[in-house]
């Protein structure tokens, strides 16, 4: 018995270990880039969204990829973005402040050959959704092509910025285009009813709330 036990422990940490590199090991999940590998520099500033999580949300919103004009916030590898652009998205803006992390995405961008429809701005989120986002809302090529935009910050912002991170959330809600899709990437640090039922314009917003322990993912489509 003792000995069952002791193997029950090593086949449980072979599987985490199996799990844990999974997650390190960024790669296109599908589309046209699919199996492609990310870099990944492995810094603890970014966490990049977990294999299975991605793979999830991707699941529920691959239609909405289709011909959108896609915002990665907080883009960290640049792998949501990218991962769009692989299903047929029109084109990207990706948002990362943390300039080595910034320097990986533009890595990225190169290496799959993306240059031409990925645009990379090295600031703020906080910052761009106050000073840029109205311009951006009216500028080609996405003025009134419908967004699909990733919001997937550190956790703790959630806390030590939560007016902050709820302000954000907002200002995408009220300049996004007709039919767009907003994914919110939180744990329990966020409570989405503070959202509420509807976006700063008045408008209906519905969030579908996904569990993918320990991400909760929220994800609201504009009517």
């Amino acid at each position: 018995m003792p000995h069952k036990r002791k193997s029950g422990g090593r086949a449980d940490a072979a599987r985490e270990a199996e799990a844990a590199a999974r997650d390190t090991d960024v790669r296109i999940i599908g589309g046209e880039f699919r199996g492609r590998r990310l870099r990944y520099h492995g810094d603890p500033v970014v966490r990049p969204m977990k294999h299975r999580t991605r793979e999830a949300i991707f699941n529920l919103v691959t239609t909405d990829s289709v011909g959108r004009h896609v915002i990665d916030l907080f883009s960290g590898t640049g792998a949501l973005g990218l991962e769009a652009l692989s299903r047929g998205a029109a084109s990207a803006t990706f948002i990362e402040k943390h300039v080595p992390s910034a320097r990986v995405i533009e890595e990225n961008i190169r290496t799959l050959g993306v240059e031409d429809r990925a645009t990379l701005l090295v600031t703020s989120a906080f910052l761009w959704a106050k000073r840029d986002l109205p311009a951006a809302a009216a500028a080609a090529p996405q003025a009134n092509v419908p967004w699909l935009v990733f919001c997937s910050p550190p956790y703790a912002f959630y806390v030590e910025r939560q007016e902050e991170m709820l302000d954000l959330i907002r200002r995408v809600q009220q300049h996004a285009p007709a039919g767009s899709t907003l994914v919110v990437e939180a744990d329990e640090g966020l409570d989405f009813d503070l959202l509420g039922r509807e976006d700063a314009s008045g408008r209906h917003a519905e969030w579908n709330i996904r569990g993918y322990p320990p991400a909760v993912v929220g994800i609201w489509r504009m009517e």
